[in-house]
């Protein structure tokens, strides 16, 4: 809704109060008073000002509300965001028509008086006075900014907008001595440039320049005579005066500026005459705001940027100081995001599921070492209509995201990482038969966990039978295999990895410490995986995930960012060890889809119980990714579905993520170096060819606990609990 500024449609009360304000205050001036103390005045009650000794320096450069861009990592506009559509420029940058037109309309003699003009007061009080109402004010343009400054202030706080606007004797006061110290400290240029960059020109736009470029698509300094005429009339009634919605009463005012800046010599009558016989001509930009504006589909990443900007304490000690600080703008954001990596994500998620599947799928794409998000995108668009969402399916709850989604046996790695940190050989051999139940007690960190005998899992088929060893085991995802490891390492090391690995749950809950965590099934997001993962790439370090490169303030200055915070969460020994063991699993098992040509890579896939999600994680030394394919409301089994225009019996980590997974990663890294990844020798004996996907990750019996990756028969149920360890519903 437009904003209505003071001299239109005021009722007989107001009027009154106007008229009544103004004599007051004329008297006031004429009486010789120069306004030292408000005490002068006898304003001791409430609304009376005190303290005007000094000016407040938000006076003299009020922080202003402007747009704010956010950019890639190479400078590029990604998007623009604000509370206030609004650049500042200088004097030199606006056209001397809309200076001249913005002081003949609104304070004529504005060069000519101080802060109060007597003789325009006088001239109101004759005229209001013959009218019986108001007729005409008397507020000069430097009491104008002020007032302008307390309402920009005031923000869009309904009470405080009121207390800045509200008509008593003390504000008209306070306004009249601040206007006083303004003219004294700031002059008569700095007053009209603030001037015209603070005020609101309607449809949005508040100063000159988003106004020329709202009504003409062209800048401030560009304006001709007919056009500054016309926004320098907007401002009396935004609303009333609108050229979009009311050409003809906007027609009319702007021929009234016209007629006034030819009294006053700024123009001749003949300019006035002509320009006054020309229709309106616009040329209108709508407003372009927000993550919704974004390209290469970073809605979701740009809308990442504000929720980093408004929980991190480096911008602000409380989340008031930092909205207050995103709403200000005028800021440049430069992030993380680069723009081949983004677009390739969005390609390759465009080719592989549409945006009214069923299903949806998000990826994300890390820097090993750095922590940086290189890209982040989904299926779903970000927006209000259709199959278009504000969910950040890529992220925790606490930054936009979901609830999360059960990666299943990409959370296997982690198990195998936490045992080979306690000393067991990656030629470790189990039975590993086909369908068994789960040891008990196994070790917590605080205390045993005890199953029953009715608590099992099994393999995706009955072909899989061990005894296995790490590497064969990893490359099927053979559940029974892992059950039996962490049973044997206990519950405890596995949880400390995660947590190095900074591999949390999306909900921000603790992982619940249970055997059927190495099968996955408590929920996370495609960052956090992918984040996970990279800590394998760069030799056991973790970096924590970082978006913002460099921030700059309206006048240049560089403010202080958050940085990644590294750790070592394995050591390299072990790291190189999970790099060969989950190179076989694109090499020659359950992720053979996955891998990418000419360039080492490594991976995993995971598929949940009863197909509710399907992923792939993987990396290569220079990029780590993440890709979830399922359904964000944990409703639809992925069985007998159309993705992307492929038809499946039943969806598998390894054909659906995997190949999102592996055209993302090939456009992401085309051009760019392709190093090895370091591995170790393991004697793994040959056990035959992987069969499936996931085949290995385990399902659990309907109304029983989940056991992995879609095996039937897995995990178990703890009476007095909900179906948490991965149950029929695909979560909790």
């Amino acid at each position: 809704m437009a904003k209505k500024r003071d001299g239109g449609g005021l009722s007989t009360t107001q009027r009154t109060a106007r008229f009544l304000g103004v004599s007051v205050l004329a008297g006031a001036v004429l009486a010789g008073i120069a306004l030292p103390a408000a005490g002068a005045l006898g304003l001791a009650a409430k609304g009376s000002v005190e303290g005007f000794d000094e000016i407040p320096a938000n006076l003299k450069t009020p922080p202003l509300s402007q747009r704010t861009t956010i950019q890639d990592s190479d400078g590029n506009e990604i998007a623009k965001v604000y509370s206030r559509d609004r650049t500042v420029v200088s004097l030199k940058n606006m056209s001397p028509y809309i200076q001249q037109a913005i002081v003949a309309i609104e304070d004529a003699r504005f060069y000519q008086h101080g802060a109060i003009d007597v003789k325009g007061i006088l001239r109101a009080l004759n005229k209001n006075a013959q009218s019986g109402g108001v007729s005409q004010g008397a507020s000069t343009l430097t009491q104008q900014y002020v007032k302008n400054v307390f309402v920009e202030e005031a923000g869009d706080d309904p009470d405080k907008v009121a207390q800045a606007t509200q008509q008593t004797i003390g504000r008209k006061v306070k306004e009249l001595k601040y206007a006083i110290q303004v003219e004294k400290e700031l002059g008569k240029r700095k007053i009209l440039q603030n001037y015209l960059n603070i005020t609101f020109f309607g449809e949005q736009a508040y100063g000159v320049e988003a106004a020329a470029q709202r009504y003409f698509s062209k800048h401030a300094k560009d304006l001709n005579l007919e056009e500054s005429a016309l926004l320098a009339g907007i401002v009396q009634s935004p609303s009333r005066y609108d050229p979009v919605n009311d050409p003809q009463e906007a027609t009319r005012r702007r021929n009234t500026v016209l007629q006034r800046m030819a009294d006053l010599k700024n123009i001749t009558q003949e300019q006035a005459d002509a320009a006054a016989k020309k229709p309106i001509k616009l040329a209108i930009s709508r407003p372009k705001n927000g993550c919704i504006t974004a390209t290469d589909g970073a809605g979701f990443f740009c809308d990442y940027i504000r929720k980093v900007f408004l929980s991190d304490r480096t911008f602000g000690k409380s989340r008031k100081a930092r909205l207050k600080r995103w709403d200000q703008g005028g800021l440049t954001i430069r992030t993380t995001l680069d723009r081949q990596t983004q677009k390739s994500i969005q390609d390759s998620i465009g080719k592989h599921v549409y945006e009214d599947d069923p299903v949806a799928t998000a990826a994300t794409i890390v820097e090993p070492g750095t922590g940086k998000i290189l890209g982040m995108g989904q299926s779903r668009p970000y927006g209000f209509r259709g199959n278009q969402t504000m969910l950040n399916l890529s992220v925790d709850h606490n930054m936009g995201g979901g609830a999360g989604y059960q990666p299943g046996s990409t959370f296997k790695p982690v198990i195998a990482a936490a045992a080979l940190e306690q000393g067991t050989s990656p030629e470790q051999e189990y039975p590993s038969p086909y369908r068994m139940p789960y040891p008990s007690p196994v070790q917590t960190c605080d205390g045993e966990w005890h199953g029953s005998p009715a608590d099992v899992t099994q393999n995706e088929n009955r072909k899989e039978v061990g005894p296995y060893a790490m590497k064969e085991a990893t490359a099927k995802s053979v559940n029974t295999y892992f059950v039996q490891l962490i049973s044997d390492m206990g519950i405890c090391p596995a949880v400390k990895m995660a947590q190095k690995m900074g591999i949390e749950r999306a909900d921000g809950k603790p992982l619940q410490q249970v055997p059927s965590m190495t099968l996955g099934v408590q929920e996370m997001s495609p960052l956090t995986m992918a984040a996970g993962y990279a800590a394998f790439a760069n030799g056991g370090e973790y970096c924590s995930p970082v978006a913002i490169e460099s921030i700059t303030d309206a006048r240049g200055r560089a403010l202080k960012v958050p940085q990644t915070s590294c750790r070592t969460a394995m050591s390299k020994k072990t790291a190189d060890t999970i790099n060969t063991l989950l190179k076989g699993v694109v090499e020659d098992g359950t992720g053979k889809e996955a891998g990418l040509k000419g360039r080492d890579s490594a991976g995993k896939t995971g598929t949940t119980d009863s197909r509710y999600a399907a992923w792939f994680v993987g990396y290569t030394p220079n990029a780590a990714g993440a890709v979830w394919v399922g359904d964000p409301q944990h409703q639809r089994k992925m069985y007998n579905i159309t993705i992307g225009g492929v038809a499946h019996d039943k969806v598998y980590g390894a054909d659906t993520p995997g190949p999102i997974w592996r055209d993302a990663m090939t456009g992401a890294l085309a051009g760019r170096p392709a190093p090895a990844l370091p591995t170790v020798p393991i004697d793994d004996p040959d056990k035959g060819k992987a069969s499936g996907d996931d085949k290995g990750s385990g399902k659990h019996k309907p109304g029983r606990g989940h056991g992995g990756d879609n095996k039937p028969g897995g995990g178990w149920h703890l009476p007095g609990w909900p179906d948490i360890l991965g149950g029929g519903n695909g979560g909790w």
